[in-house]
């Protein structure tokens, strides 16, 4: 994808040591032998920095980490060569896996919480968060928040950071609805997928056309420059004030959903870091979600397939 990029940051609060595995089948009360593990560092931040690099970009990845499971973490961003910037968690940092029947082909996923934040600790984040970030380039804020974190931290963020960095946020819940409803945020980019939409816009965005219009309005209220929403195997659209593209998803086999989120994001920030309009960057973002999903439990795209799939995910004004 090129070698000259704006900096890219990407953020991660509530980081885990993800383990994927399978057994033959999922039944109750009885022991299940399951197949090797797979251990990745897992949360939304750092699963973009990873893609990123898998794409020839290059991030610095801010984590809160804490216990030997965030030195295991740590251990292996570092084998896979992401530059790491490092917050002291208050706890440890939590374990998720996911479990695939084999059988049936059906993914079994299981989320742990993480270690609790005071408000003190959260002044401090958001401080150290300010402090690393890069002055004039991209600040990716994803993944879910930590216990203690409050609602309208991305607006507190992005109130602290200086005017010429672009903050991006692929949230959910809580922090998705207080961006989406007060607009104080300003942000760069705002992404979210087809159910969180439906849950920001209380209805259901039923048709593309419906998925551009709620965009729009969020963009024109100056909640974002840039609204994405995804809407799964169909692609995504993006809205900005004036203008409303809906690229289309490649055909492709479905081996594993997880991942495509924060692979769209990386494809998607790393093409606007690297002077691409705004349709390109969607093509590159959808490309690599559909890159994601040709791949097995918590991989995430391969640079090959996203190459091979940018023909297949023309966009188009909606």
């Amino acid at each position: 994808m090129g070698d000259t990029q704006l900096p890219i940051m990407t953020a991660t609060l509530n980081p885990a040591l993800d383990i994927s595995t399978g057994v033959d089948a999922v039944r109750p009360e009885i022991k299940l032998r399951c197949a090797p593990p797979r251990y990745d560092p897992g949360g939304g931040g750092i699963n973009i920095s990873r893609a990123i690099a898998t794409l020839g970009g290059h991030t610095t990845a801010f984590v809160a980490l804490g216990g030997a499971i965030g030195e295991q973490l740590a251990e292996l961003l570092a084998a896979q060569g992401i530059v790491l910037s490092r917050l002291q968690s208050p706890g440890e940092t939590r374990l998720s896996f996911s479990v695939t029947d084999q059988a049936s082909s059906e993914q079994y996923r299981f989320v742990l919480p993480g270690p609790i934040w005071s408000q003190t600790q959260v002044s401090t984040a958001l401080q150290a968060i300010v402090s690393a970030a890069p002055k004039t380039g991209y600040i990716v804020y994803s993944g879910s928040q930590p216990p203690g974190f409050p609602d309208d931290f991305i607006a507190q963020l992005s109130a602290a950071l200086p005017q010429t960095a672009r903050l991006v946020a692929d949230t959910s819940g809580g922090p998705l609805m207080a961006v989406a409803h007060t607009g104080h945020a300003k942000l760069d980019v705002l992404r979210m997928d087809g159910e969180e939409a439906d849950a920001v816009a209380k209805t259901a965005l039923t048709h593309r056309q419906d998925s551009a219009d709620f965009a729009q309005t969020l963009a024109r209220r100056g909640v974002a420059k840039r609204v994405v929403i995804a809407r799964g195997a169909e692609g995504s659209v993006m809205a900005t004030p004036t203008e409303r593209w809906f690229c289309a998803a490649a055909k492709v086999p479905v081996v594993s959903k997880i991942g495509a989120g924060d692979s769209f994001v990386a494809g998607f920030v790393l093409a606007l870091a690297q002077g691409k309009t705004d349709a390109e960057a969607l093509v590159h973002g959808v490309a690599a979600a559909s890159a994601a999903v040709m791949t097995p439990a918590t991989a995430l795209c391969r640079a090959e397939d996203v190459v091979a799939l940018l023909g297949q995910c023309p966009a188009t004004p909606c």
